[in-house]
């Protein structure tokens, strides 16, 4: 992680998974979160609790308390109408957290400095991020913007980058197959054993050694498994295996033509 010379001021407006775990990670890298708002005020109380000298705001009304930057840490179809609601005050910097959204969505209020500040992460209640991993994107529409987001990032994080929309709309996508795609395929496994009396343990070693291998290796090259082999017997077995599941059976077929594409 970058030094940060002085504490800056942060608005957070949001108390969700994400901002429930950056504040208090903004509030351990010596920055004051001056305010958190969010429209149910509970979540934002709660969370202030946690951020020392963070005032709840229950309106957005004018003038809002100055801040070096206001961040936005609400769900991506919140942001351009949060946006346009809000008085901002003159040239304040405001960045959007969200992965697909571009640096455009800030082209309708010309009197703000628009900028991203996007972690690549998974959020989820109970679980710490390791925030010094945690690659951090950025974005700005002035190089003050980016200095000042560049120097908050640093703060936090050993990997920060400087992406513009199209790559990280891209990378989004991307975070989609590795995480979203793939936990959604582990539900299914843990399904199918569930259905046949088998521990959910059992495919702990095999995840592991997966992943442990995928991230070694470029994933294409390390393929296995009947698809690979174009096993036609056993790719039989297995669809018809799940003809109680037509949804999951529609897509053991159209990965098995994934994967059998990229040979």
């Amino acid at each position: 992680m970058h030094p940060i010379n002085s504490m800056l001021r942060i608005g957070l407006l949001g108390a969700g998974r994400v901002a429930s775990q950056l504040g208090p990670a903004l509030a351990a890298a010596g920055h004051h979160v001056v305010f958190v708002w969010n429209r149910t005020p509970a979540a934002a109380e709660t969370l202030a609790k946690r951020l020392p000298g963070a005032q709840v705001l229950t309106t957005l009304t004018p003038p809002l308390p100055p801040a070096d930057a206001y961040l936005l840490a609400v769900p991506d179809a919140a942001v351009a109408p949060l946006l346009a609601s809000i008085a901002w005050p003159a040239g304040a910097l405001v960045a959007h957290l969200a992965g697909a959204l571009p640096l455009a969505v800030f082209a309708a209020q010309p009197g703000v400095r628009g900028g991203v500040f996007y972690p690549l992460q998974t959020f989820s209640p109970g679980r710490a991020i390791d925030w010094p991993t945690v690659p951090l994107c950025i974005e700005a529409s002035d190089l003050a913007a980016e200095t000042t987001l560049l120097a908050l990032a640093g703060s936090l994080s050993r990997h920060v980058l400087r992406l513009d929309s199209a790559q990280r709309l891209k990378l989004h996508v991307a975070a989609v197959f590795a995480n979203n795609f793939t936990n959604h395929l582990l539900g299914i496994a843990d399904a199918l054993l569930a259905e046949a009396d088998l521990p959910p343990e059992l495919l702990a070693p095999l995840v592991r050694e997966t992943v442990d291998k995928a991230l070694a290796n470029p994933p294409f090259a390390v393929q296995t498994g009947p698809a690979v082999r174009r096993d036609a017997p056993t790719l039989a077995a297995h669809t018809a295996a799940l003809a109680g599941h037509p949804a999951w059976q529609a897509l053991y077929v159209q990965l098995t033509a994934s994967i059998q594409a990229q040979l």
